[in-house]
């Protein structure tokens, strides 16, 4: 065991035998606690609500008695939230990994975050886990609990919220209504408001058992280990493919900047994507080597800015600037409205991040209209952007309307330049989750070092760039995303999982109200995923 675990048992020494008490000594201690005069009912209330037992957590398949992936899912989803602020350092000294194996060294017992979700000892009792200082945990847990004083206010909770929803979707908006035609911004509407009904739904299911705090949780209340399993491979399969699209982009706008540019290298030919692309990836490489990122996390949390930056361009060059809004268009074209259907979809994908917001609300009971805030902002943005782009470059829409403004002008640079700069900050928050995923299969401590964790970054960054480079069609890619996953999780899991855990008291409305959205979703998904890949065939 290391100097600094040692320097915790001489410190929490105590604290631990709490955890490691045979069953008589529990239940001594149980005894003796009901003994305790009703003076100090303000303190034994604490005690009584960490032994009184929980609802019965089995999920569907029973208990389970070992460790279950990921566990590192809830601190990494966080840095989309503000909620974890870790000093900023490299990998070195400070993993996750790291640290999971040392607690597994030492018979110290697991953080409460970091424990499998449902174990058969905690069916029976809780334990009693002290109060520490979450800074001295560092070494010890991969996950440390948040404490109050970290927890999110309404507005905060709101600035998260919008800050997830409102993302590089917008750019993709007036081309989606130019591909599906007037009509199709019922779509728009429709997906926002089945989306805000599948959000209110995940929050039913964080409240229906004790313990329950992430996403991949709830798929294992509701489906066991492999419901947890394929939720949490969706999960980092969105967050992967959205790298992608982040690195499209960027190579896109900077290619636009800088078009004529080329390289000739070892007899390739690189054209300005290409080169663009490759540039891209050098610049955000070290942000990935970065294991605790609050300051991208920060910095990132500017992505509302940066939206607004860009919608100002926009009707700047159009009212300003003298392009002008000229009507066009038609009423529907049902055979491009697949297309519509994904990137319509896509701008709502933020599921993945509401059990995170939810959890670290100091009022979790606002939850709702925090929802219904950054829902209804979301779509007004969504709504005003689809509108005005297309009446601005009507059918010749690029899916970016940032590659539609006039490349002389100097608010289209700065559109540009924005949104080249904006994917450095969010590019290494969006693939360390997935990273963290990975590391948690490394099966020996040996391979939990530096040198490995710079290593799996680094490979899942250059697997983006040839993803990038093979693919480069930002409208399909982003309407496949938003036909396969986003209706994955978004539309069909939610009210999947909903049902099974709330089979015994659901109603019949809720039932067919999860019923429809799950069979919209899985129409959508089919037949926007065909149109996304034959797009790109």
């Amino acid at each position: 065991r290391d100097m600094g675990s040692m320097r915790l048992d001489e410190e929490f020494g105590g604290d631990r035998v709490l955890h490691i008490e045979t069953d008589d000594e529990e239940n001594e201690a149980s005894h003796d606690n009901e003994e305790v005069d009703d003076d100090n009912d303000s303190g034994s209330d604490d005690l009584m609500t960490s032994h009184s037992p929980q609802p019965p957590f089995h999920g569907q398949h029973g208990p389970l008695d070992s460790p279950t992936w990921p566990q590192s899912y809830r601190r990494s989803m966080n840095m989309f939230t503000g909620v974890t602020p870790p000093s900023l350092s490299f990998l070195k000294g400070s993993g996750v990994l790291s640290s999971a194996y040392v607690r597994s060294q030492s018979p110290t017992p697991q953080h409460s975050l970091c424990k499998p979700l449902i174990s058969s000892q905690s069916l029976e009792k809780e334990e009693v886990v002290p109060t520490l200082n979450p800074s001295k945990l560092s070494i010890v847990s991969s996950a440390p609990e948040l404490p109050p004083s970290q927890q999110c206010s309404y507005i905060q909770s709101v600035l998260n919220a919008i800050n997830a929803l409102c993302g590089i979707g917008i750019l993709s908006v007036p081309y989606a209504l130019k591909e599906g035609g007037w009509c199709s911004l019922f779509l728009l509407l429709l997906f926002g408001v089945i989306t805000f009904y599948t959000g209110t739904l995940l929050k039913k299911c964080l409240e229906s058992s004790h313990g329950i705090e992430t996403y991949p949780d709830i798929g294992q209340a509701a489906f066991g280990l492999l419901g947890r399993i394929f939720i949490a491979i969706a999960l980092y399969a969105e967050l992967y493919s959205s790298c992608i699209e982040y690195l499209i982009m960027m190579s896109d706008n900077l290619g636009a900047v800088f078009p004529n540019s080329h390289m000739e290298f070892a007899g390739i030919h690189l054209d300005s994507y290409q080169m663009c692309a490759i540039i891209s990836t050098l610049v955000i490489l070290p942000t990935v080597w970065l294991r605790n990122l609050s300051l991208l996390s920060i910095v990132s949390a500017g992505g509302v800015i940066a939206l607004i930056i860009v919608v100002i361009c926009l009707l700047w060059v159009g009212v300003i600037n003298d392009v002008g809004f000229h009507p066009s268009g038609t009423a529907l074209n049902i055979a491009k409205l697949p297309v519509t259907i994904g990137l319509y979809s896509f701008c709502y994908g933020s599921h993945s991040v509401f059990p995170n917001i939810y959890s670290s609300m100091k009022e979790p009971s606002r939850f709702p209209s925090v929802l219904l805030i950054s829902f209804s902002i979301a779509f007004f943005s969504y709504l005003g952007v689809a509108v005005c782009g297309f009446l601005m470059f009507g059918e010749n829409t690029n899916p970016q309307f940032t590659l539609n403004l006039p490349a002389k002008l100097i608010t289209s640079k700065v559109a540009a330049w924005t949104v080249v700069v904006a994917p450095l900050t969010k590019y290494a928050i969006t693939i360390t989750p997935v990273a963290f995923g990975i590391e948690e299969f490394l099966p020996s401590p040996q391979l939990r070092t530096y040198g490995v964790s710079i290593l799996i970054r680094t490979l899942l960054v250059f697997s983006t760039l040839v993803i990038s480079l093979a693919v480069p069609y930002f409208g399909s890619v982003m309407s496949l995303i938003g036909s396969s996953l986003v209706m994955l999780v978004s539309l069909i899991l939610p009210c999947a999982c909903y049902i099974k855990l709330s089979k015994d008291r659901i109603t019949r409305f809720q039932f067919a109200a999860c019923t429809f959205v799950m069979v919209v979703g899985v129409i959508s998904a089919v037949v926007g995923t065909y149109s996304a890949l034959t797009s790109m065939a």
